[in-house]
């Protein structure tokens, strides 16, 4: 008779190798009911023999705790973006490109995979078995998602064919991109709906907002799926990438099988067209294909550029476009007190999701376009994402139609409207304004902000009708209010705690988060991050000039300009009094950098160059004690020029300032870091 011990063993490798056949392989070797009487008495057997507690064992993809926070995890290899391409000639550039850097004496293969519309994540196992999860995040570091991508049954728990015969993969990363097939989608907002939820706005969005559940429970009943595509290891010593993809699916990964192997970029494009005909006809969402360089030791060569390797790029479809009805032009009010017209639709399905509004810009948009209410629409989608309106069939316009006519008065509040003479936008300048403050304080809130959670679109709704918001700083209030927000319909009081306790936990957001969450016009997260490293302290910002302002690095007219006049504004002062009497961070403190060439010299960048975005460089050099600034001047100590430098450069020469060449700053930039 076999021990509690072995029989454990034995049903677990037995559920292991039936999810795999059913979600890996979609070859089901058991019904459903005979799965679930299995599962069962794994579960039973468990609960009876707690001394033999297995953490890879398939009971253990759901667990049972809440996870608080996404801690951060260091990718052992960089998640880097691939670069986009739109035209076939670009294709074809890049192919150019590889053989420069190579050499006519290499031939050049090409694998190209389809680019699934997902939610990247990287997977780390150790010994064998599944260890973290994480997002792409910056590339360097994401956030820990592990018992999430643990609840999805084509994750191996545990490697199939594991010590593998031939590769070292004790340590290993494994890419993938998670994903929902369109017609689970659909379904899951069918359900949503009847429980009058919110709906999801495509599967892209939805996916990656389930990774970052707090509770796997729901998360596992969500239905995520994977395509794993990438294998890395310090110690695989792999040849080739569809050898890559080979061996992710012996070890148990879900792969897409439809790569194939090019010998010519003309086989690439064909493939590529192939594909973009096919698209619309899978299960699942892709938005272009994957092309790879295919031999790993001519990826090693070709290496990468910035944030994008060299040796692959994503070839993008052209948008999908759907035509329906334009029902009606609404306008909206903005946080900034910009009206904006928006289209409401006949609901269309387009790209993922079901379209019912559509932006429209502005009144000169919709005057260029010539768009009338009860127009047929062409209906696009803009990087796949923002859904717009490309074109009207004049052929089938109604006779009586009229042109749109712009609003006089805010919907929000009903007072006249204003347009500045040089903008095309129409404002409302009424602060108090009750769709303004929904906007600012939906803003204030969201997630790039001060990460408030719980304090939705919803929440801001209910809070602003019932008078209890009527600006930012009364949020850090509400927990003088406890009782009588507990008492509100649908509240209640652990909702009430996890709201205030997410307020109380947003005061420890940095200086240049709170900078951006305030709202000034123009200062978006970047720019934000640019004046608090730049001016360190709310009150240093505060006295700035106009020229100090434009001084910093990409600070043009406008910004400075839009910062001035919110100082300007004494409402805006006693709110962020109120703020800073709240205990937010409104400094930061200049990094202690160790001497070196950079160290209090003054930059200015020009032209383009090939291993750096001008942001990128601009970043490394405030990160070693440099300034970036915008114009040159005696003061200026160096001024970086790239290809295609225009009057900066020239006027650089004129005053002798010393020109830095990008091969200069990346020896500036050895110097420094020692690599």
């Amino acid at each position: 008779m076999k021990s509690a011990e072995e029989l454990l063993h034995e049903l677990r490798e037995k559920i292991h190798l039936y999810d795999y056949h059913y979600y890996v392989l979609a070859e089901p070797l058991v019904s459903d009911y005979d799965y679930d009487l299995l599962f069962k008495e794994l579960e039973k057997l468990e609960s009876e023999n707690p001394q033999f507690f297995n953490l890879e064992s398939p009971t253990q993809r759901v667990g049972k705790d809440l996870t608080k926070q996404f801690k951060p995890v260091t990718h052992q290899f960089p998640m880097i973006s691939l670069a986009n391409t739109y035209s076939e000639s670009e294709v074809l550039d890049f192919d150019r490109r590889v053989k420069e850097i190579l050499g006519e004496n290499e031939k050049v293969e090409y694998v190209v995979e389809y680019k699934i519309d997902g939610a990247s994540v990287s997977i780390n196992y150790v010994d064998g078995k599944l260890k973290t999860a994480a997002t792409r995040g910056d590339g360097t570091t994401g956030e820990e998602i592990t018992q999430n991508v643990k609840t999805i049954k084509s994750v191996p728990l545990k490697l199939k064919n594991y010590p593998h015969p031939i590769f070292s993969l004790t340590n290993i990363e494994v890419r993938g991109e998670i994903y929902m097939d369109i017609k689970d989608f659909k379904l899951l907002n069918i359900e949503r709906e009847k429980r009058g939820e919110k709906l999801f706005a495509n599967p892209r969005n939805s996916s990656a907002g389930t990774l970052k559940l707090q509770d796997s429970q729901l998360v596992s009943k969500r239905p995520l799926k994977i395509f794993t595509y990438y294998l890395l290891s310090k110690q695989t010593g792999l040849q080739q990438q569809n050898d890559n993809l080979e061996l992710l699916s012996a070890l148990g990964f879900r792969i897409n099988k439809d790569f194939q192997v090019c010998k010519s970029i003309e086989e690439v494009l064909h493939v590529c067209r192939k594909f973009e005909e096919q698209r619309d006809s899978l299960p699942f969402e892709i938005d272009g294909a994957v092309i790879k360089v295919n031999a790993i030791r001519q990826q090693n060569i070709l290496g990468s550029i910035a944030k994008s390797p060299r040796w692959a790029v994503a070839f993008k479809f052209k948008a999908k476009q759907a035509t329906t009805l334009l029902k009606a032009i609404t306008w909206q009010v903005g946080r900034t007190g910009a009206v904006t017209p928006v289209a409401e639709l006949d609901p269309v399905f387009l790209a993922g999701s079901t379209i019912s509004r559509a932006t429209l810009h502005n009144l000169e948009e919709i005057h260029r376009k010539d768009i009338r209410v009860n127009d047929l629409v062409v209906l696009e989608k803009g990087g796949d994402v923002i859904p717009k309106i490309v074109s009207v069939l004049l052929d089938e316009r109604k006779v009586d139609s009229l042109p749109t006519e712009p609003p006089i008065n805010c919907p929000g509040c009903n007072s006249v409207l204003y347009q500045p003479e040089d903008e095309v936008a129409l404002y409302c300048e009424n602060l108090e304004c009750p769709a303004q403050i929904k906007g600012k304080l939906e803003h204030f809130a969201s997630r790039t902000a001060m990460d408030i959670e719980g304090l939705g679109e919803a929440l801001v709704d209910l809070f602003v009708e019932e008078k209890i918001l009527k600006n930012v700083a009364d949020i850090y209030d509400l927990k003088n209010h406890r009782e009588t927000l507990i008492q509100i319909e649908r509240l209640g009081e652990k909702s009430i705690d996890n709201l205030l306790s997410s307020i109380e936990k947003s005061k420890r957001q940095p200086f240049s988060k709170v900078l951006f969450a305030i709202g000034i016009r123009y200062v978006g997260a970047g720019v934000a991050k640019k004046l608090a490293d730049h001016f360190l302290s709310l009150e240093n910002l505060r006295k700035a000039t106009k020229e100090e302002l434009i001084n910093v690095f990409e600070i043009g007219e406008s910004i400075a300009e839009s910062i001035l006049q919110f100082f300007c504004d004494d409402k805006n002062l006693i709110i962020i009094e109120r703020l800073q009497h709240h205990g937010l961070i409104f400094s930061t403190e200049k990094k202690t950098i160790s001497e070196n060439v950079f160290i209090n010299k003054s930059f200015v960048l020009t032209g383009s160059l090939e291993n750096f975005s001008r942001e990128e460089a601009g970043e490394k050099i405030i990160n070693f004690g440099g300034k970036v600034i915008s114009s040159v001047s005696k003061k200026t100590d160096f001024v970086l020029a790239g290809e295609a430098s225009g009057s900066k450069l020239d006027k650089a020469q004129t005053l002798g300032i010393k020109i830095l060449t990008e091969n200069d700053f990346l020896e500036m930039l050895k110097s420094v870091s020692g690599t």
